[in-house]
């Protein structure tokens, strides 16, 4: 998979679950605010996470991300990425 297609299915993903704007996800915004996350909504962004990208999730991965972009660079950081294909 391509760094653009992850991007794209993060954002498809998010607009689903979360039933947020796309125009509102862009990589400086602020990914609780957004998605208005609470405690519940983290649970459930670790399922959706886990489910499409098939790799377990830790809480303490979160402590890190404050951004769309920092949530594209976690899970970019443990996905393979294929620039060229």
């Amino acid at each position: 998979m391509k760094k653009e297609e992850i991007i794209e299915k993060i954002n498809g993903f998010l607009v689903d679950e979360f039933e947020v704007d796309a125009s509102k996800i862009n990589p400086e915004a602020n990914l609780k605010e957004v998605l208005e996350l609470d405690s519940l909504d983290y649970i459930d962004l670790v399922v959706v996470i886990e489910s499409n990208f098939s790799f377990k999730v830790k809480p303490e991965d979160f402590a890190g991300i404050a951004t769309f972009q920092d949530f594209y660079d976690y899970i970019l950081s443990r996905v393979p990425v294929k620039e060229f294909a």
